[in-house]
C-alpha cells in the first residue's frame, strides 16, 4: 500500500462517524417521463459545449466510438488547473509488453441515439385498491376495523371455536442443511451455528437476522424441508414451547416487533401440521388459542409497525388468519384492503421497493407467494391485484442479477444464489424479463454478450424506508458470464452470523464499493441501525447507445451525485461505456466544481474496484496496470490512464452470507480541490 493509501480495515472503522458531504435531505427519485429521461432534468455540465465529440478508439481494426455530445467537462478554474490526464475520448497512455491493451486512434462518424428502453409500468390506481365487493361486505370490513368482533357481526350465528380449515402446501422449501442443523439442536444462519439451549429467546441481544429467523419461526420451513413430518415434529413442538415460555405475552421486545409477529403468524399458518401433529390435544388446543390472539394483536397493532415492509408482512398474516381461521371473513376483507394499502405505500412506479434492497424485494414476493398458497388451500381465487403486483415485483429483482444467476451486492444484501432466487420466481409464477432502466428504483442494467453491468444510479433511500442503507451511490458491479469481476463487499444484512457485527458499518460505507471516495468520507452519512443520514440528494443520469458504421456499439451510461458538494464544492461524475460484445468497460470519473469558481487546496481521492473472489493478479511494468486471471481461464487488464494501481484486501459476502477474502484494486491520487478527471479501462485480453 502506498504512503497516501487507506488501508481497507481503516477505511471500513472510520465508516461509521463520518458526517456526509450534503446536507439536503433525499427524497424518492423523480421517473423519468421518457424511457430515456434524466431523474432530474438539467445539464451534467453547465459549461459543456454541443456538438460532436473526439473519437473513442476501442483496439486495432476496430471501429472507435464518439463520446456524446455535452459531454465535455467544464473549463477548470485558473486557481489550480488539474493535471492533464486522458479523457474519456481520447486513447489511454500505451507502453510496451504483451499486458498491455493496444488501443487504435482512427476516428469514424456515426450518430449517438437515445437508446429504447421500455419504461416501467406506471401503477393505476385500481392496482391497489382493494378488491371490489358488494355493499354488505364494506360495511362488514369497516366494521371489523373499527373495533366490532367477529362474533358480533353475526350475532344469530354459534361462535366457532379455533380451528384451522385448510392444510397449505408450502410453496417456497426451506433450506435442508439448516434444518438437519436444526434436528441436531442448532440454529444455522448464515454460515453460524448457534445452540438451541444457549439461544436467549426473550430481550434484545440476539444479532438481527437470528432475530428474525427464530422469532419470525422461518426456520419452520428449514425443519420441514429436512425429513418427512414424523420426524421433525417433536424438534417443533419443543422449540416452540421454550420460545412461548420466554414470550409469554406481548412487549417491547423485538419478539413483538410487527414484522416479526407478522412472519411469524403466517409461518404458524402455513407450517400448522408440525406444530398441531402431536399426541396432546390440549397443547394442540392452547396452540390454536395462541394463533388466534396473534391474530387479533396484529389487527390491533399492524399500523404501529416500524417500517412498510414490517407492516406489509403483518397485514399479509392478516389475511392469510382471516383464510384459514374459522369465521375469518370479516379479517380476510379487513387484511386484503390494509395489504393493498400498505403494498402501495412500499414500491415505487417500476415495481421496486423504496428501500432499494434487493432483500426486501425478496421478503415482499415471498409474502405474497404464501399468501396466493393460503388462497389455493382454501379453494379461493386470490384478488387480481397481487398477480398484479407480483409482474411488477419480479422485473426489478432479475435487473440485478449476475451472469451465474445470483443477486448482486446491493444495499446490505450478499450473493444470493441462484437457485434460491429461481426457486422464488418460479413459485411466483411470473415470466418475464429483467428491467434494465429502472430509473426510480434507481440500477440501471446493461447486457452485452456474456457480460452483465449493474450501476447504482439513484440516491440512497430515505430514513423511513432504510434498515442496511448503503452510501453506493454510482457504484457499479460487473461480471462476465459465471465469474464476478469488480462487485461491492455487500453483506451488511447478514452481520451478526459469521460477518460481525462489528464490521457491517464498514460494509455500508461508499469505500465497501467499487465508486470514487474524497478524504475517506461517505458521500451518505452512514448511521448506526441501518440509517442513513444526509448526503446525496440528486442523481442526474443520461442512457444512450452509441452506434458505428459498420454495426459496432456500445451502451453510455453518464451520471453524477452531490454527495461531496457541501464538503467540497465538487459533484462526482461517472460515464461509463460497455461494448456491445462486452469485452471492454471504458471509465471515466470527473470531479467537477459546482460552482463558478473552484476552492484552494488539495484532496485525497480513491477511486476502489472490488474484485470478485478466486481472481488471480498481476501488476504491470509501469504501475498503471494490473492482469486479472479469472478462474475460468480467460484475462483481463485494468488499466489506469495516469495514477498508479496499487491493490489491497478487501471482503465479499457469498449467498450464505460468508465472508470470502477478496482483494481490490485502487487508485489514489492528491489532486487541486478545483476538480480532476480519471479514466480508466478495463479490457477482455483473452
Amino acid at each position: 500500500m502506498n504512503e497516501n493509501g487507506l488501508s481497507f480495515a481503516r477505511a471500513f472503522g472510520a465508516a461509521g462517524n463520518n458526517e456526509a458531504g450534503s446536507r439536503v435531505g433525499r427524497g424518492e427519485a423523480v421517473p423519468a417521463t421518457e424511457g430515456n429521461g434524466r431523474i432530474k432534468r438539467g445539464s451534467f455540465h453547465p459549461g459543456a459545449r454541443h456538438g460532436e465529440g473526439p473519437a473513442i478508439p476501442l483496439g486495432p481494426g476496430e471501429e472507435p466510438l464518439l463520446s456524446m455530445p455535452g459531454t465535455t467537462p467544464a473549463e477548470p478554474t485558473p486557481a489550480a488547473t488539474p493535471s492533464p490526464g486522458p479523457s474519456i475520448g481520447t486513447p489511454l497512455t500505451e507502453a510496451p509488453g504483451p499486458e498491455r491493451a493496444t488501443l487504435a486512434e482512427a476516428e469514424l462518424e456515426l450518430t449517438p441515439t437515445p437508446e429504447t428502453i421500455e419504461p416501467g409500468r406506471a401503477l393505476a390506481l385500481a392496482d391497489f385498491s382493494p378488491p371490489a365487493v358488494g355493499a354488505g361486505d364494506r360495511f362488514v370490513r369497516f366494521a371489523y376495523r373499527m373495533g366490532l368482533p367477529a362474533g358480533a357481526l353475526n350475532p344469530f350465528r354459534k361462535r366457532a371455536r379455533p380451528r384451522l380449515t385448510a392444510t397449505v402446501a408450502n410453496p417456497l422449501p426451506g433450506d435442508t442443511a439448516a434444518g438437519t442443523a436444526l434436528r441436531a439442536g442448532h440454529f444455522l444462519l448464515h454460515g453460524m451455528k448457534a445452540p438451541i439451549a444457549d439461544v436467549e429467546f426473550s430481550g434484545p441481544r440476539l444479532s438481527p437476522p437470528f432475530e428474525r429467523l427464530i422469532h419470525g419461526f422461518g426456520w419452520l420451513a428449514d425443519l420441514e424441508a429436512c425429513a418427512p413430518r414424523q420426524q421433525c415434529t417433536q424438534v417443533a413442538e419443543r422449540v416452540l414451547q421454550i420460545w412461548m415460555a420466554a414470550n409469554p405475552k406481548p412487549n417491547a421486545t423485538p419478539a413483538w416487533d410487527v414484522g416479526n409477529v407478522g412472519h411469524r403468524l403466517l409461518s404458524w399458518l402455513i407450517h400448522a401440521p408440525l406444530l398441531l401433529s402431536g399426541p396432546d390435544k390440549k397443547a394442540r388446543g392452547r396452540m390454536l388459542l395462541v394463533i388466534e390472539e396473534t391474530a387479533r394483536w396484529l389487527d390491533r397493532n399492524v399500523g404501529k409497525a416500524g417500517d412498510k415492509l414490517a407492516e406489509t408482512a403483518g397485514w399479509t398474516a392478516i389475511t392469510a388468519a382471516g383464510l384459514l381461521l374459522a369465521d375469518g371473513h370479516p379479517r380476510r376483507l379487513f387484511g386484503e384492503a390494509g395489504l393493498m394499502r400498505a403494498v402501495g405505500d412500499l414500491i415505487g412506479d417500476d415495481g421496486g421497493v423504496l428501500s432499494r434492497s434487493p432483500l426486501g424485494q425478496i421478503e415482499v414476493i415471498e409474502l405474497l407467494v404464501r399468501l396466493k398458497a393460503c388462497y389455493a388451500a382454501v379453494r379461493s381465487d386470490a384478488p387480481p391485484q397481487i398477480d398484479t403486483i407480483l409482474n411488477l415485483l419480479v422485473p426489478p429483482l432479475l435487473s440485478l442479477l449476475h451472469g451465474d444467476g445470483g443477486l448482486g451486492s446491493w444495499q446490505g444484501a450478499g450473493a444470493v444464489p441462484a437457485a434460491r432466487i429461481e426457486a422464488l420466481v418460479k413459485a411466483s409464477g411470473v415470466r418475464t424479463r429483467p428491467l434494465r432502466d429502472a430509473r426510480q428504483w434507481g440500477y440501471q442494467r446493461v447486457n452485452a454478450g456474456k457480460t452483465v453491468l449493474q450501476v447504482d444510479a439513484a440516491p440512497p433511500p430515505v430514513a423511513r424506508h432504510t434498515r442496511d442503507g448503503c452510501a453506493s451511490t454510482l457504484a457499479f458491479e460487473l461480471s462476465h458470464g459465471a465469474e464476478r469481476i469488480i462487485v461491492n463487499c455487500g453483506g451488511a444484512a447478514f452481520a451478526g452470523g459469521l460477518i460481525p457485527l462489528r464490521l457491517a458499518q464498514g460494509l455500508r460505507a461508499t469505500a465497501a464499493h467499487s465508486t470514487l471516495t474524497i478524504d475517506d468520507f461517505n458521500s451518505t452519512a452512514v448511521l448506526i441501525n441501518g440509517k442513513l443520514g444526509s448526503g446525496v440528494s440528486e442523481v442526474e443520469i443520461d442512457r444512450r447507445t452509441l452506434r458505428g458504421d459498420k454495426g459496432g456499439g456500445a451502451t453510455r451510461i453518464e451520471a453524477s451525485h452531490n454527495g461531496y458538494v457541501t464538503r467540497y464544492g465538487l459533484s462526482h461524475q461517472r460515464i461509463l461505456i460497455l461494448r456491445d460484445d462486452g469485452t471492454e468497460l471504458r471509465g471515466e470519473d470527473l470531479l467537477v466544481p459546482a460552482g463558478r469558481k473552484g476552492k484552494r487546496g488539495t484532496i485525497g481521492v480513491a477511486l476502489r474496484f472490488h474484485l470478485g473472489p478466486n481472481i488471480e493478479l498481476a501488476a504491470g511494468e509501469d504501475g498503471l496496470g494490473v492482469t486479472l486471471a479469472l478462474p475460468d481461464g480467460s484475462l483481463w487488464q485494468f488499466r489506469s490512464g495516469r495514477d498508479p494501481v496499487s491493490v489491497e484486501e478487501s471482503l465479499w459476502a457469498d449467498g450464505q452470507g460468508r465472508p470470502i477474502g477478496t482483494r481490490q484494486l485502487v487508485i489514489q491520487a492528491k489532486i487541486p480541490r478545483s476538480g480532476e478527471t480519471f479514466s480508466w479501462l478495463l479490457k477482455k485480453m483473452r
